[in-house]
């Protein structure tokens, strides 16, 4: 990872803008002495793959100021931020107007990591057509009894219906227990179409395999089976970003995967074998390049 250099510095230079840092040996993951100096770095790294998919997009901030032990919050209003941060201010179904951070480059990226915030859940819009949707998203999510393989299972079958579609789908892990998928739409494309399309997509899958997929998240629907989430497709719900950390007691990445990977996830490969660290998604991005690229639209995927 990139060196944020001295315990003294305060500062960091970044494409230009000056980034002010503090308190950068404070522990936010005990368990394995993660710091803020880390998350940094980490955030520093990741920037060329990461920031593509933050850029434009309105971010709610999953902070931890006292580490994954203490007490943290999400953060939607985007408060105290450098003259040179872009904001979008907008409207909730309340009627109420909040002002949204943008992430368009690395220096804006080590600026809210710098504030502890270890999750980044980018909604699914840009700020040019805040009410129009950037992708399709999907979200794999196993009940009890379920796991990580019948996730994979469940995500080949419908990469399958999605190209089906003229669609070209990403996936990655959620950090968690289950798997993401994403797939960029046209522009035009609206919330109800994208809606629409993944509601019919985890009703037919469910409908087909009942025993193991439900398009129900009421808790009696999920045991033994694969929760497809299709209602992430609305403009004011968020999901984490690919290449973020998640809040654990280790510093987990939602990690964007090969469909190699997921096939042989399905086939029986233990999930520890994509359970990656931030090193481990570095290495991978230094090698492949972005393996999430599917989800970005047009011209941002270069």
């Amino acid at each position: 990872m990139s060196e944020v250099s001295s315990a003294a510095a305060e500062t960091i230079e970044v494409g230009g803008h000056t980034v002010a840092l503090t308190n950068l040996d404070r522990v936010l993951f005990p368990a394995t002495g993660f710091t803020k100096r880390d998350l940094v770095a980490y955030a520093l790294a990741v920037a060329p793959v990461l920031v593509p998919h933050l850029r434009g997009r309105p971010l709610s901030l999953g902070r931890f100021p006292d580490g994954v032990d203490g007490r943290g919050f999400l953060q939607n209003t985007c408060r105290g931020s450098p003259p040179w941060l872009r904001t979008l201010e907008l409207r909730l179904a309340t009627g109420t107007l909040r002002r949204y951070c943008l992430i368009d480059d690395a220096a804006s990226l080590a600026w809210v990591a710098n504030l502890s915030t270890i999750e980044l859940h980018p909604y699914p819009v840009d700020a040019a057509a805040p009410d129009r949707p950037v992708q399709l998203v999907l979200d794999l999510d196993p009940g009890p009894g379920a796991g990580l393989r019948e996730c994979a299972a469940v995500a080949l079958r419908l990469a399958d219906e999605l190209r089906d579609r003229g669609l070209d789908p990403a996936v990655k892990t959620s950090g968690a227990t289950g798997l993401h998928l994403a797939a960029a739409v046209a522009e035009g494309t609206t919330f109800a179409d994208t809606r629409a399309l993944a509601r019919g997509l985890a009703e037919r899958l469910a409908s087909q395999r009942p025993a193991a997929v439900t398009a129900d998240a009421r808790p009696a629907q999920r045991a033994g089976r694969v929760l497809v989430d299709w209602q992430q497709n609305a403009a004011r719900r968020s999901t984490i970003a690919p290449y973020s950390l998640r809040a654990a007691d280790r510093p987990g990445v939602s990690a964007p995967l090969l469909w190699d990977e997921v096939a042989a996830l399905a086939a029986g490969a233990p999930p520890s074998s994509v359970d990656l660290d931030p090193l481990q998604v570095l290495e991978r991005a230094g090698r492949h390049g972005d393996l999430y690229a599917a989800a970005l639209r047009g011209a941002a995927r270069r």
